[in-house]
């Protein structure tokens, strides 16, 4: 229970820094009606005791209050910005320079004079503060609402500039208006749809060779196999309830998902997962046996009851940490739920959603004692062992091919990938043909029909992967493999290389386009603000996709929605295209790191691009699709992962509409 401490620890030490650094300045605004489309915004800052905010400057070094008002062009500034309280002013070494802070409290004021019947003006805010020790640069936004509020349009910080970033995520309204049940029961499908994904099946043999090694005992089996269930589902459910606890108790939003992303795309969390699963398929081929601990079968005294309830803990953490790289993006939009202030719908629909996940598990836990009780002639429960050995090869390629893409290591290319694919899954149809034998394997005098139909689908397969040497887009493998981008050949690709993906008619390749690229020979961004620069500049609508290296569910979209040729045309062809990697490690120059509102600076593309994800639309899940028009207008309601093209199409259909009026 170490782990479930630590981890309980861990989140109430970030929210409390985080809750922290927020309340060191309060911000609060104000109006004044002038008369005649004339008014006053007044900004207010409280400043905690021992700090101090620096003044409106301006300095070279940057660290003067910058106070920025955004509006759908519905008012002019009359002057400039004033602060009306008298900062404190001092001679700072430092900085070799006359500087002004202030303490305690300031006021800054702007006139305006406004175009329409009403307006809606963001203040956005960039400050710095410190106190005797140390400085922290910091960001926020205040919005008024101006004029008659009937006709007041509805905005938000987006639509005031393109890269503004929102003080507070925007609400999902669909899912908002669910019932509580319908949540409870979207939960459970996803549990069930969670098993099928490459990180959890592999997760299934493991659970299956643990637990025959387990009691004769059937009542201490079922004991067992209880707590295997019950320990997943915790798992689960209570660091997500502690941290929403804790959130609620301190009394700020600031909610991370941070330990999510590293364990889904980190290298040494997925280095080590590899390492596990290349252990286990050793063993199951025989090379070693992974011994547990003697109190798993030993009856007698309290310490090996103690051990036997340790080891299955242990078993249920690995299949939980193992399992984020695929449910990840689930927990955290469950997690994204809490900070709009809901309490026990995530709490509940998170152990809807382990309930479900562990159910399997569980009954697996179950039968495996049941199988001691079966006929071993032949040694076909180490067949079945075997088998499973090669699968746990195959599919544990998959963490390191999640580490190499998101560090852009060049290990493990498309075609280096498939290779040991195609290698593993041969020498296991050799096997189940008898041409392979292990050394706790029976003698095979003949193969029956079972495994000849084995047989004949493993080569089946071997086949159907060979055309992906030379680039065929094995749509039904796409959530498994490296991107078709790192494949070195690819026939029909004229000189056997992938083009960049430039942006049409640019002067110059697009930002990070070096190591990142879009499918299906797209040309696009990976950068917002140049998208968005270049969007205007050619008259079409962004279409930005949230995507991740680890993200299966975004390469099936690609491989089977995106590659639609009617779909593909409206991309091409329509939208400027947009691409924010959300788990890429690359770290950027100084000038491009972002600084949250807890004062944490932000230095990889990743964390940058996650961020203004949560920030902007308040989503930290993948494939996340954003249609957007000028001045950061949404054209269309965001969706996420649907294989449905014809619903697609027409999503991107409606952007176009709403972008032309």
């Amino acid at each position: 229970m170490k782990a479930l401490r630590f981890s309980i620890l861990a989140a109430a030490l970030f929210a409390a820094t985080a809750v922290s650094a927020q309340n060191i300045v309060k911000w609060s605004q104000s109006v004044k009606d002038n008369g005649n489309g004339h008014y006053t915004l007044a900004i207010k800052a409280s400043i905690t005791d021992g700090w101090h905010l620096y003044d409106l400057g301006p300095y070279k070094e940057g660290q003067e209050t910058k106070i920025t008002f955004t509006s759908d062009d519905a008012f002019s500034t009359d002057g400039v910005l004033r602060q009306t309280t008298e900062p404190k002013r001092v001679f700072e070494e430092a900085f070799n320079a006359e500087i002004g802070y202030f303490e305690k409290k300031a006021v800054f004021e702007q006139d305006i004079i406004l175009s329409a019947a009403s307006a809606v003006i963001t203040a956005s805010i960039e400050y710095m503060v410190c106190d005797n020790g140390s400085c922290m640069p910091l960001d926020a936004e205040l919005v008024y609402t101006i004029g008659d509020p009937a006709s007041a349009p509805t905005a938000t910080a987006d639509k005031a500039s393109a890269q503004t970033v929102t003080a507070a995520p925007q609400s999902d309204t669909a899912t908002d208006n669910r019932t509580l049940w319908t949540l409870i029961i979207e939960a459970v499908l996803w549990g069930f749809a969670a098993l099928l994904t490459p990180c959890v099946f592999p997760m299934v043999p493991m659970t299956v060779s643990f637990f025959m090694k387990g009691s004769d005992n059937p009542a201490r089996g079922r004991l067992n196999a209880s707590l295997y269930g019950l320990f997943i589902v915790a798992l689960y459910t209570l660091p997500i309830a502690a941290i929403i606890i804790i959130t609620r108790v301190v009394g700020g939003d600031a909610v991370t998902a941070d330990i999510f992303n590293f364990l889904a795309t980190h290298w040494l969390p997925n280095i080590l997962f590899f390492i596990v699963f290349m252990v286990f398929a050793a063993s199951f081929f025989g090379a070693f046996e992974i011994v547990l601990p003697s109190s798993l079968i030993n009856k007698s005294d309290a310490k090996s009851e103690k051990s036997g309830m340790g080891g299955i803990f242990f078993m249920a953490l690995t299949l939980v940490l193992v399992s984020f790289s695929c449910t990840g993006p689930i927990v955290g939009s469950v997690l994204i739920k809490s900070t709009a202030g809901e309490f026990w719908n995530p709490i509940l629909t998170m152990f809807a959603f382990s309930v479900a996940f562990a159910l399997p598990f569980t009954l697996l836990a179950f039968f495996p004692s049941l199988l001691k009780k079966m006929p071993k002639s032949g040694g076909w429960l180490n067949s079945v062992k075997v088998v499973l050995g090669f699968v746990e090869v195959a599919l544990g390629f998959k963490f390191l091919s999640v580490a190499d893409q998101t560090y852009h290591w060049g290990l493990l290319d498309r075609e280096v990938y498939l290779a040991i694919w195609i290698v593993v899954f041969a020498l296991l149809g050799l096997y189940l043909l008898g041409k392979i034998r292990f050394a706790h394997d029976s003698k095979l005098p003949y193969i029956g029909v079972g495994r000849l139909a084995l047989a004949i689908g493993v080569f089946s397969f071997v086949v159907y992967l060979i055309p992906g040497m030379w680039g065929a887009p094995l749509k039904a493998l796409s959530g498994y493999l490296p991107p078709l981008t790192t494949q070195d050949f690819v026939i029909g690709s004229g000189d056997g290389t992938q083009q960049p993906a430039a942006a049409q008619h640019a002067n110059t390749a697009p930002k990070y386009s070096d190591f990142l690229h879009l499918p299906h020979g797209l040309q696009g961004f990976f950068d917002l603000q140049e998208a968005q620069e270049y969007a205007d500049k050619c008259g079409k609508p962004l279409f930005i996709a949230f995507t991740g290296h680890g993200c299966v569910n975004c390469r099936e979209m690609e491989a089977r929605v995106w590659s639609a040729p009617e779909v593909l045309s409206i991309l091409r062809n329509d939208y400027v295209v947009v691409a924010l990697y959300t788990d890429d490690k690359k770290q950027l120059p100084r000038e491009e790191w972002v600084t949250t509102d807890s004062g944490k600076t932000l230095k990889s593309l990743g964390k940058i691009n996650s961020h203004l994800a949560l920030k902007r639309y308040g989503i930290n899940a993948q494939p996340y699709y954003v249609l957007q028009g000028r001045n950061g207008r949404l054209l269309a309601e965001p969706r996420g992962y649907n294989l449905d093209v014809a619903d697609f199409v027409e999503f991107l259909q409606k952007g176009l509409e709403e972008y032309g009026k």
